[in-house]
C-alpha cells in the first residue's frame, strides 16, 4: 500500500526543512515503502512573480478558505516554478545516491483532471460577497490511478506538482492539499500525511492529538485559513476509504516517520 505525503510551500522554501523531509522520505522508500509526494511552493512562486513584476493576489471564500488567485500571467510563473524548478530540485534531492523517484505534474498522463472555475465568490475588502472571474484555478474531478500505479511499479517515489489538466485542455493551478487527498483516495492509501509549519491542529493553546471524523467540520471552522482546508481534506479522504490521515509538523527531524509513529501531529479518526 501507498503513503501519500504533502508538504506546503513554506516548508519547501526552507533548504534545511526541505532536506529533512526529503531525507526522511528517501529512508522510508529505501525500507520498501511506496510514496507519492505532493509538493507545494507558493512562497517561491510569489518570490518569482514579484521578480517578474507580477504582484500575487489572494482571495478568501465565504467559508473562510484563503487561496491564490491565478491570472494568466501568474499561471505562467506558477508552471515554470512548480513543474520546472521545484519539482526537479526535489527529484534530484531524492535521487542522490539512488534511483528512487520520478517527478511529474498532474497534467502528465491526465493524472489530475480538473474543471476550471469560471466564476468564484469571494469576500471583498468590506467583507461582502463578490463574484469575480475564476482565473486558472481548478477543482479536481478525477485521478488517473492506472498511471500512478505504473509509475510506482518502476520507482518507490512519485513526486507530483499540483498542476492539473483542465477539461478544456488548459493547465490549471489546483490546491496541493486537495491534490494529495484526491490521490490518496484514488490509491486507497494506507496513510495521508499533510505536513505543515505548526505542530498540528491547535485549539486554544493545545495541540489536538486526535479529531473524531464526526467533529472535523466543527473544529475546522474554529481554525485559520490554511488549517481548515487541511482538516476538511483529511476528513474527506478518511470518509472515502483512506486508512489514516495525519496533520503534522514538517520542520522536525524525520517528520514523516514521527507522524506515522504517532509521535507528532493530529490524527483524523473515523
Amino acid at each position: 500500500m501507498v503513503i501519500v505525503v504533502k508538504a506546503g510551500g513554506r516548508l519547501i522554501a526552507s533548504p534545511e526543512t526541505r532536506s529533512r523531509i526529503l531525507s526522511d522520505i528517501a529512508r522510508l522508500a529505501d525500507s520498501g515503502e511506496k510514496i507519492v509526494f505532493v509538493h507545494g511552493g507558493g512562497d517561491i512562486v510569489t518570490e518569482y512573480s514579484r521578480k517578474m513584476g507580477i504582484e500575487p493576489r489572494f482571495v478568501v471564500s465565504p467559508s473562510g478558505i484563503r487561496s491564490r488567485y491565478t491570472g494568466p500571467e501568474e499561471l505562467e510563473v506558477y508552471v515554470m516554478v512548480m513543474a520546472g524548478k521545484l519539482n526537479k530540485e526535489i527529484v534530484a534531492g531524492l535521487n542522490h545516491g539512488a534511483n528512487r523517484a520520478i517527478g511529474v505534474t498532474g497534467a502528465d498522463c491526465s493524472m489530475l483532471l480538473a474543471e476550471r472555475k469560471k466564476r468564484i465568490i469571494i469576500l471583498n475588502e468590506k467583507g461582502r460577497k463578490q463574484v469575480i472571474p475564476g482565473g486558472y484555478t481548478g477543482k479536481i474531478k478525477s485521478v488517473n490511478k492506472e498511471c500512478l500505479d505504473k509509475l510506482l511499479e518502476q520507482v518507490n517515489i512519485v513526486v507530483v506538482s499540483p498542476l492539473a489538466l483542465g477539461t478544456e485542455g488548459e493547465l490549471l493551478n489546483v490546491d496541493g492539499d486537495q491534490a494529495a487527498a484526491s490521490i490518496a483516495t484514488a490509491l486507497q492509501a494506507k496513510t495521508l500525511v499533510l505536513l505543515t509549519d505548526v505542530p498540528g491542529v491547535i485549539l486554544g493553546d493545545k495541540v489536538l492529538e486526535k479529531i473524531p471524523l464526526s467533529q472535523a467540520e466543527t473544529i475546522a471552522k474554529k481554525t485559520g485559513y490554511g488549517m481548515n482546508r487541511k482538516i476538511l481534506m483529511a476528513a474527506k479522504a478518511i470518509e472515502n476509504g483512506v486508512g489514516a490521515a495525519i496533520i503534522a509538523p514538517g520542520n522536525t527531524e524525520n517528520p514523516v516517520t514521527r507522524a506515522l509513529r504517532g509521535e507528532t501531529g493530529t490524527r483524523i479518526e473515523p
